[in-house]
């Protein structure tokens, strides 16, 4: 209890003799550092919010507006064309202030309203160009004038050394398709799932959908858009994430994986340490705004940052009808688990953030730590893993007073969630591949209770060095956490490093605190609640079925000197795994972002398109070869299109959500939306791009690779992909599936997978392509003979 008394300021006694008063100096100075620090946060997002909300201009042009006025004032000519004059004459009248103030003063109040009408007028253009998407439907290497000009312009409008959210209030809104269009592009994209009979009674109802109901629902929803930032991105969070009942664990959050040839440090307590300590560095950066804005590679565009402002010091919190996502604007400390315990580890001292040699030392303490988990404690986090609504029941009926609110609030106000795992992760053994299957499958769901899954995100470290990383899906989409994962990975092990010991660097202070062990009171009845849930995610837990493999035989180097995009081989790679998997093909979905618009998120690529399913006929069908590159040609360019399509805010699946969303509010059944919202993804696809290159050195240091991450399937009878491109020559995979479906196999499709991938290069690699061209110059030679 000694660590609960050192938290209390002052004690009081009474006695006889009167009150006898008790202060703790320690805890004064605690409570004074900590609002010191309290303020100066406050005072560097003061700062931002002006610097921000200025740009593209920055504060100093200000005072050179101001200066130029007065200039030119005092040069005789008049700039207002008289409106400092009417401005003078309706400023207060004082005695104090002369004649030749006051027409300071109304040059000052003319320069700011003016400097105020070119900061509007900049960002109106700078939004305006923003919202010209032509270049991305341009040749690669193929520059128009009118992009080459608009690149200028938007480098000119885009000022310098912009802040993380500096461009929030120039990025452009995501624009409502037409109706139309948008069941025209999706009859198209259904085509190839349908048989005749099917396809035409799908035209009917798209057509009456069209032609009535569809008109009064997009009314409603563009009147949205004008009000919304966003017209799609709250109704997302809301309907895709936070209204969902079944848990969300396997079924919404995702994992990312550690190094996968090399462990920085077999020490689990110095890898928590270096690591934790990164994850608090970033934090300062993004809580001062320092981290550079996120744009498409290799341009100037930037992307919106609007997600990452709930990364740290947010949970999900259950609802019986809705969930809701909390967020706090500061917290010192992190929740930590470890043998059925939980513990409050503070990383702030005296003001002071804790050296990563320091929370090494916190972290040994609590793994020396052999107090036993307090009565129902061990399995709590099992809570979090189940139905959504029995936990709301619970959280309500166990969780909303007393020292179990307290403990509870202790987690759900914690920067982020830490496991201390006592198994060993990563690839290794005899069975390599094996080991990686176990990893994935261990940081997507664990054991069902050592994760706390309503975090924004939990951090796992094993007993051999290894780590991971899983999160909640609502609050951010997998591009967003992975640039934090980047960065606490390199700053772990480029700039942080480790002693000869395999300890983190530095010098510990032996004084301080104990990390606090949290309490708790279970009752029989949330004893018997949280049994329930953990008997619902251990079921799910056991039915997943994990694979992930590296394919090192080719990479993104060799598909790009075959002048096809990395990305549209691999979907056509697994389009055809599929259909030979299957015989058949599905709908599928890779997820494409639209942060080019405020407030983004995803949109669908439907990757099975007419142009795919016809390649991958005639490839099965034993066409000619010529005639496979053709098609393949026509299949990768279609995908490349869509992809474009649906950044650009042309896509289809989330014009239709939220058409489907209008209805419900209205009351009224649409037969067509019904039945496009229920169609199953059995294929569901991402990749997750390196985004951070340049903090990884490749050349000296090409062990330093990471596995990427997954996520687990969507469909019951479908799997989960996601694809990992590292360098040149490197592709994880990650697949998901359920045991409990007879026609599916993790294992099994992700041996199609390397099988198509090796057939589509031999298919177009760069010496068939040198073939077809010697073909094509001997006239005399024919296919048939």
């Amino acid at each position: 209890m000694a660590e609960a008394h050192q938290a209390v300021a002052f004690q009081f006694t009474v006695t006889p003799e009167g009150i006898d008063l008790q202060l703790s100096h320690q805890a004064l100075t605690e409570i004074y550092l900590s609002g010191v620090r309290s303020w100066k946060k406050r005072i560097i997002r003061l700062k931002n919010s002006v610097i921000t909300g200025v740009y593209p201009a920055s504060p100093s042009s200000w005072l050179f507006v101001v200066i130029a006025i007065l200039a030119t004032m005092y040069t005789r000519s008049d700039p207002s064309m008289g409106l400092i004059a009417k401005i003078q004459e309706h400023l207060p009248v004082s005695q104090s202030m002369s004649t030749q103030c006051q027409a300071v003063v109304s040059a000052v109040l003319f320069s700011t309203m003016l400097w105020l009408l070119l900061i509007f007028t900049m960002r109106l253009c700078l939004k305006q160009l923003l919202s010209y998407h032509r270049w991305m439907f341009e040749q690669h290497g193929k520059m128009s004038n009118t992009t080459k000009v608009w690149v200028a312009l938007v480098r000119i409008f885009s000022g310098r050394k912009p802040l993380l959210y500096s461009y929030q209030g120039s990025l452009p809104n995501l624009p409502v398709p037409a109706i139309k269009d948008t069941v025209k592009r999706y009859l198209e994209s259904v085509r190839p799932l349908m048989d005749d009979t099917e396809y035409e009674r799908m035209t009917k109802l798209a057509a009456e959908f069209e032609s009535s109901l569809g008109k009064r629902l997009q009314w409603y929803l563009k009147l949205k858009a004008l009000w919304a930032a966003n017209y799609v991105s709250d109704w997302w969070e809301e309907y895709i994430y936070l209204r969902g009942r079944s848990p969300i664990m396997v079924n919404s959050n995702y994992y990312g994986m550690d190094f996968l040839y090399v462990t920085p440090t077999p020490i689990q307590a110095a890898r928590a340490g270096n690591t934790i300590y990164a994850f608090f560095l970033y934090r300062r950066k993004l809580n001062k705004e320092e981290l550079k804005p996120s744009r498409i590679p290799g341009t100037v565009i930037p992307l919106c940052a609007a997600q990452c402002e709930r990364m740290f010091n947010t949970t999900r919190t259950p609802g019986e009808e809705t969930d809701t996502v909390q967020h706090w604007q500061d917290s010192d400390y992190v929740a930590v688990y470890h043998r059925g315990r939980y513990f409050r580890l503070r990383v702030y001292q005296a003001g002071r953030l804790l050296s990563p040699r320091e929370i090494e030392f916190q972290i040994q303490r609590i793994l020396d730590d052999s107090s036993p988990p307090s009565k129902g404690e061990a399995n709590l986090g099992a809570l979090t893993a189940g139905e959504r609504i029995p936990w709301a029941k619970a959280r309500m009926n166990y969780f909303s007073s007393g020292v179990n609110k307290r403990s509870l609030d202790c987690i759900e106000k914690a920067a982020f969630f830490v496991t201390l795992d006592d198994d060993e992760q990563g690839m290794m053994g005899d069975d390599p591949e094996a080991s990686l299957d176990r990893y994935a499958k261990n940081l997507l769901h664990g054991k069902c209770y050592d994760r706390w899954f309503d975090k924004s995100f939990s951090v796992v470290f094993y007993k051999n060095g290894k780590s991971g990383i899983n999160a909640e899906h609502s609050w951010a989409d997998a591009p967003v956490l992975a640039h934090l994962w980047e960065y606490a990975l390199a700053t772990d092990s480029f700039q942080l490093g480790y002693n000869a010991e395999g300890h983190c660097k530095g010098e510990v202070d032996s004084s301080l605190p104990r990390p606090q062990k949290l309490n708790w009171e279970i009752s029989p009845e949330c004893e018997e609640q949280i049994s329930q849930s953990l008997a619902v995610a251990q079921a799910l837990a056991d039915d997943v079925d994990c694979h992930v493999f590296s394919f090192r035989e080719f990479g993104k180097g060799k598909i790009k000197k075959c002048r096809v995009s990395p990305d549209a081989f691999i979907q056509m790679a697994l389009q055809l795994a599929y259909y030979r998997a299957r015989r058949t093909f599905c709908l599928t979905y890779e997820a494409s972002m639209t942060r080019l618009f405020r407030e983004g998120r995803t949109e669908t690529v439907r990757s099975c398109s007419n142009e795919s399913s016809a390649f991958v006929r005639a490839l099965e069908g034993g066409e000619a070869a010529d005639v496979c590159r053709r098609l393949f040609r026509a299949a990768s360019e279609k995908h490349q299109h869509l992809c474009r399509m649906a950044m650009t805010g042309a896509g289809i699946d989330r014009h239709l959500f939220c058409l489907y969303v209008v209805s419900k509010y209205l009351g009224v059944e649409s037969p067509f939306l019904k039945e496009v919202l229920s169609e199953p993804w059995r294929l569901s696809t991402s990749q997750t791009p390196l985004q951070q290159a340049e903090l990884f050195d490749l050349v000296n240091h090409p062990e330093y690779i990471s596995c990427g991450g997954g996520f687990g399937p969507v469909a019951d009878d479908g799997y989960g992909v996601s694809y990992y491109i590292y360098g040149e020559d490197l592709i994880n995979f990650h697949i998901s599936c359920k045991h409990s479906c007879p026609d599916t196999d993790a294992h099994k499709f992700g041996a199609q997978i390397r099988k198509a991938l090796h057939d589509l290069v031999q298919l177009i690699g760069p010496n068939q392509r040198e073939s077809s061209k010697t073909e094509k110059s001997q006239p005399e030679v024919k296919k048939d003979l």
